[in-house]
C-alpha cells in the first residue's frame, strides 16, 4: 500500500498520509514517498493549491513513528531527523499556497509538518501539539523555529517545554490555526477557503507569498525590495491584463496562470 495518496482535482492538489493503522506516523519509506510528491507538484504549473490531510477520522499524523525508532541506531535516526527536516522545508517553500486539513490527532512531527504550510483548518473534536519534550527530545522538524514565528517567542516556548495538547478552540486562540469547523464539515470548510485562493491570480498568489515568506526573514527595506521584484514579476502577465478587462466589462477574470 503507498504509504502517501495522491489526487487531483482541477487545479487543487490533496496530499493524503497513508497510514491509517499507524495513526499516520511517519517511517522513512513515507517520508521519501512525501518528498517525491511534493517535489513532483513543486514544478508542476497546473497546480494552483494544496492541501494535506491524514487517512482516517482518528489522525492527521503522530508524528515519528516511534515503532520503528525503536529498531534504528543513532545513525538512522539522524537520517530520519535530516530526512524529515528536509521535506517540510520543501513543502514550507512550495510556490502553491498550502493548506492543512487537520482531521484527527497532530502530535510531534504531523503538528510541525501542519506549521510548514500556510493555513491549517481543523476539525473541532481533536488535539494538536508539539509533545516531543514529553518523550525527552525536542521538535526536530522545524517547530522550535516556525511555532515561535507564527505565535511568538513566549507562547511557543510555553507550548513546547510544557507538551500541551491544545484542544482546537485554544490553538485558534493561541493563533496556531487558521480557522476550526465541524468534523462533518471540515472538507467543506477547506474547500471553500481553497476556492478563495484559487479564485484569485496563481502568478500573484505565488508571488505574493514568496514575498511574505522571504520578506520575513529580511529588514524591512530589503523587504521592499523583495516585495517590488514580486510585484514587477506580474506586471507582464496575461491575468493582469485580463483582471483589468473583467473589471472593465463586470465580470469575474478567467485567470490562466500566464
Amino acid at each position: 500500500m503507498d504509504t502517501i495518496h495522491y489526487e487531483q482535482q482541477g487545479s487543487l492538489a490533496f496530499i493524503t498520509f497513508n497510514r491509517p493503522e499507524a495513526m499516520n506516523a511517519f517511517n522513512y519509506d513515507m517520508l521519501a514517498e512525501l518528498g517525491q510528491v511534493v517535489e513532483a507538484i513543486r514544478i508542476n504549473p497546473d497546480i494552483r493549491a494544496v492541501v494535506f490531510t491524514g487517512a482516517g477520522e482518528k489522525s492527521f499524523s503522530v508524528g515519528a513513528d516511534l515503532k520503528e525508532r525503536k529498531t534504528l541506531t543513532e545513525q538512522h535516526v539522524k537520517r530520519n531527523l535530516y530526512k524529515i527536516g528536509e521535506v517540510f522545508t520543501t513543502i514550507e517553500n512550495l510556490p502553491q499556497p498550502t493548506i492543512a486539513m487537520i482531521n484527527g490527532f497532530a502530535f510531534g512531527g504531523g503538528m510541525e509538518l501542519a506549521l510548514a504550510c500556510d493555513f491549517r483548518i481543523i476539525a473541532d473534536d481533536t488535539r494538536i501539539g508539539l509533545t516531543e519534550t514529553s518523550l525527552a527530545i525536542i521538535p526536530g522538524a522545524g517547530g522550535t523555529q516556525r511555532l515561535p514565528r507564527l505565535i511568538g517567542e513566549a507562547k511557543a516556548m510555553e507550548l513546547i517545554l510544557t507538551a500541551r495538547r491544545l484542544t482546537p478552540a485554544e490553538a485558534l486562540e493561541y493563533g496556531v490555526v487558521t480557522k476550526l469547523a465541524a468534523r462533518d464539515n471540515l472538507a467543506e470548510v477547506t474547500g471553500e477557503f481553497a476556492d478563495t485562493l484559487l479564485a484569485n491570480g496563481p502568478i500573484a498568489l505565488q508571488q505574493a507569498k514568496f514575498a511574505i515568506k522571504n520578506g520575513m526573514n529580511a529588514d524591512l527595506q530589503t523587504g521592499l525590495q523583495i516585495e517590488r521584484k514580486a510585484y514587477e514579476l506580474t506586471i507582464p502577465t496575461e491575468d493582469r491584463i485580463e483582471a483589468l478587462n473583467a473589471f472593465g466589462d463586470k465580470r469575474k477574470p478567467v485567470f490562466k496562470g500566464k
